[in-house]
């Protein structure tokens, strides 16, 4: 993909998104059984799960990052239960309702057809399994949105195809999730116009 994206992005998409650290403990500690990671990055998430997820699975679409999340994944205790493949999530290489937990962790900014990735969850959870998510949206603020809006074009580019005006919450929504447990709220340490969060479990509607 380029030096850019392939060296020098992914230390600083780290360094970034530090202050989300408290936020991925709390999240990843609900990660239950067989669980499904989109994007795994270079695996930042590996460390947070608890002994409850017990087959981790996750894809990434870049080669780059991949094996830097196979090294994190390497050095961490029982690394047999990490199984790691390069693939986009809009078409999952796993059968249907395979996966008790999915884990959407600031990926669904980036995916390039969110769609087919919103459908491509839907399918491969568990009809009781739970989508653990913590993404990054578009902001119900009207100057906020306005700012978003106009910062994107660049914004995409200088973060690797990271979009600040998803409406992730309604995708989900119109893609079968139940998402009324899902808090949206407003980091105090992230930039405002990056700062639009989206945070919780979802479930599939029966």
């Amino acid at each position: 993909m380029g030096w850019y994206a392939d060296t020098l992005f992914p230390p600083l998409l780290d360094w970034a998104t530090r202050p989300l650290n408290r936020d991925r403990d709390a999240l990843l500690a609900g990660a239950r059984g067989r669980v499904l990671e989109l994007g795994v990055g270079t695996g930042a998430n590996f460390g947070r799960y608890t002994a409850s997820a017990t087959e981790i699975h996750g894809i990434e679409p870049g080669a780059a990052m991949l094996a830097k999340a196979q090294a994190t994944a390497a050095a961490l205790p029982n690394p047999g239960r990490f199984h790691l493949i390069e693939a986009g999530a809009e078409a999952l290489p796993y059968p249907d309702h395979h996966f008790d937990t999915v884990i959407a962790c600031l990926v669904f900014c980036t995916i390039p057809d969110r769609e087919a990735a919103a459908r491509e969850v839907a399918r491969v959870l568990h009809p009781d399994g739970q989508l653990l998510v913590l993404e990054h949206v578009q902001s119900e603020r009207p100057l906020t949105r306005r700012v978003q809006h106009g910062l994107n074009p660049v914004w995409r580019h200088l973060a690797c195809g990271c979009q600040l005006t998803r409406d992730t919450g309604t995708l989900l929504a119109d893609h079968g999730f139940d998402t009324s447990a899902l808090r949206r709220w407003r980091h105090p340490k992230l930039p405002g116009f990056a700062g639009e969060l989206l945070q919780g479990i979802a479930t599939r509607r029966i």
